[in-house]
Protein backbone atom coordinates (compact mmCIF):
# COMPACT_ATOMS: atom_id res chain seq x y z
CA UNK A 1 0.00 0.00 0.00
CA UNK A 2 1.26 3.46 -0.86
CA UNK A 3 0.99 6.36 1.62
CA UNK A 4 -1.60 8.06 -0.61
CA UNK A 5 -3.82 4.96 -0.32
CA UNK A 6 -4.16 5.63 3.42
CA UNK A 7 -6.57 8.49 2.62
CA UNK A 8 -9.22 5.83 1.88
CA UNK A 9 -8.91 4.55 5.47
CA UNK A 10 -9.00 7.89 7.30
CA UNK A 11 -11.87 10.33 7.83
CA UNK A 12 -11.48 13.96 8.89
CA UNK A 13 -8.38 14.87 6.87
CA UNK A 14 -7.74 18.61 6.87
CA UNK A 15 -5.57 18.84 3.75
CA UNK A 16 -4.69 15.65 1.84
CA UNK A 17 -1.89 17.28 -0.15
CA UNK A 18 -0.04 18.32 3.01
CA UNK A 19 -0.83 15.32 5.19
CA UNK A 20 0.25 12.62 2.71
CA UNK A 21 4.04 12.29 2.78
CA UNK A 22 6.59 9.82 1.41
CA UNK A 23 6.54 8.03 4.76
CA UNK A 24 2.81 7.86 5.46
CA UNK A 25 -0.13 10.05 6.41
CA UNK A 26 0.31 12.76 9.04
CA UNK A 27 -2.33 13.05 11.76
CA UNK A 28 -3.29 16.40 13.26
CA UNK A 29 -4.09 17.51 16.79
CA UNK A 30 -7.64 18.57 17.56
CA UNK A 31 -7.38 18.96 21.34
CA UNK A 32 -4.84 18.66 24.13
CA UNK A 33 -6.06 17.43 27.52
CA UNK A 34 -4.63 17.75 31.01
CA UNK A 35 -5.12 14.87 33.46
CA UNK A 36 -6.66 16.56 36.50
CA UNK A 37 -7.40 13.58 38.73
CA UNK A 38 -6.09 10.03 38.67
CA UNK A 39 -7.91 7.16 37.07
CA UNK A 40 -7.82 3.59 38.42
CA UNK A 41 -6.67 0.28 36.94
CA UNK A 42 -7.07 -2.96 38.86
CA UNK A 43 -6.45 -6.65 38.19
CA UNK A 44 -9.98 -7.81 37.39
CA UNK A 45 -11.41 -4.67 35.81
CA UNK A 46 -14.21 -4.21 38.34
CA UNK A 47 -12.64 -1.07 39.75
CA UNK A 48 -11.57 0.64 36.50
CA UNK A 49 -12.17 4.35 36.59
CA UNK A 50 -11.39 6.98 33.96
CA UNK A 51 -9.07 9.84 34.82
CA UNK A 52 -10.65 13.28 35.00
CA UNK A 53 -9.55 15.36 32.01
CA UNK A 54 -9.88 18.99 31.02
CA UNK A 55 -8.99 20.70 27.75
CA UNK A 56 -5.72 22.62 27.96
CA UNK A 57 -6.08 26.37 27.50
CA UNK A 58 -5.16 27.82 24.09
CA UNK A 59 -4.09 31.35 23.27
CA UNK A 60 -3.58 33.56 20.26
CA UNK A 61 0.04 34.06 19.25
CA UNK A 62 -0.84 36.87 16.85
CA UNK A 63 -4.21 38.54 16.48
CA UNK A 64 -4.10 37.88 12.72
CA UNK A 65 -3.73 34.08 13.19
CA UNK A 66 -6.55 31.76 12.18
CA UNK A 67 -5.64 29.22 14.86
CA UNK A 68 -4.59 29.33 18.49
CA UNK A 69 -1.61 27.75 20.25
CA UNK A 70 -1.19 25.51 23.26
CA UNK A 71 1.69 26.55 25.54
CA UNK A 72 2.59 23.20 27.04
CA UNK A 73 4.90 23.03 30.04
CA UNK A 74 7.05 19.94 30.49
CA UNK A 75 4.92 16.96 31.49
CA UNK A 76 2.35 14.48 30.25
CA UNK A 77 -0.79 15.28 28.24
CA UNK A 78 -3.36 13.45 26.15
CA UNK A 79 -3.74 14.39 22.47
CA UNK A 80 -6.94 13.94 20.49
CA UNK A 81 -6.76 13.77 16.70
CA UNK A 82 -8.95 15.47 14.10
CA UNK A 83 -8.91 12.27 12.10
CA UNK A 84 -10.62 8.93 12.64
CA UNK A 85 -9.64 5.53 11.30
CA UNK A 86 -11.76 2.79 9.70
CA UNK A 87 -9.71 -0.38 9.38
CA UNK A 88 -10.03 -4.05 10.26
CA UNK A 89 -6.35 -4.70 10.89
CA UNK A 90 -3.98 -2.64 13.05
CA UNK A 91 -1.83 0.11 11.55
CA UNK A 92 1.28 1.69 13.06
CA UNK A 93 1.19 5.27 14.40
CA UNK A 94 4.49 6.98 15.26
CA UNK A 95 5.54 10.36 16.55
CA UNK A 96 6.22 12.77 13.70
CA UNK A 97 9.95 13.57 13.28
CA UNK A 98 9.33 17.30 13.76
CA UNK A 99 7.94 16.63 17.25
CA UNK A 100 10.81 14.31 18.14
CA UNK A 101 13.34 16.97 17.11
CA UNK A 102 11.78 19.28 19.70
CA UNK A 103 11.98 16.70 22.48
CA UNK A 104 8.31 15.68 22.53
CA UNK A 105 6.97 12.21 21.72
CA UNK A 106 4.19 9.71 22.11
CA UNK A 107 4.42 5.92 22.12
CA UNK A 108 4.42 4.07 18.81
CA UNK A 109 1.15 2.20 18.65
CA UNK A 110 -0.61 -0.40 16.52
CA UNK A 111 -4.22 0.78 16.30
CA UNK A 112 -7.55 0.11 14.64
CA UNK A 113 -8.99 3.38 15.97
CA UNK A 114 -7.51 6.75 16.82
CA UNK A 115 -8.11 7.20 20.52
CA UNK A 116 -6.40 9.81 22.67
CA UNK A 117 -2.64 9.31 22.83
CA UNK A 118 -0.33 10.28 25.72
CA UNK A 119 2.11 13.02 24.74
CA UNK A 120 5.32 13.58 26.71
CA UNK A 121 6.63 17.15 26.58
CA UNK A 122 10.25 17.98 27.55
CA UNK A 123 11.05 20.12 30.63
CA UNK A 124 11.56 23.20 28.42
CA UNK A 125 7.99 22.90 27.14
CA UNK A 126 6.46 22.96 23.66
CA UNK A 127 4.33 25.39 21.69
CA UNK A 128 1.80 23.48 19.61
CA UNK A 129 -0.56 25.10 17.11
CA UNK A 130 -4.12 23.89 16.56
CA UNK A 131 -4.21 21.30 13.76
CA UNK A 132 -0.43 20.75 13.91
CA UNK A 133 0.74 17.47 12.37
CA UNK A 134 1.99 15.44 15.35
CA UNK A 135 1.88 11.77 14.29
CA UNK A 136 2.40 9.67 11.19
CA UNK A 137 0.18 6.76 10.22
CA UNK A 138 2.33 4.24 8.35
CA UNK A 139 1.11 2.05 5.50
CA UNK A 140 0.96 -1.65 6.35
CA UNK A 141 3.89 -3.83 5.40
CA UNK A 142 3.16 -5.96 2.35
CA UNK A 143 3.53 -9.19 4.33
CA UNK A 144 0.95 -8.24 6.99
Amino acid sequence: MRPSDLTTLVDGLLHDETQVTERGLDLTVNEVYVVDDAGRVDFGGGELEDATLSPHEKQWRNEDDDYQWWRLDGGQYLVEYNESLRVDRPLQVQTRDELLARGAFHPSLRVTSLDRVPLAVPPGGLRLKENARVSTLLPPEDDE
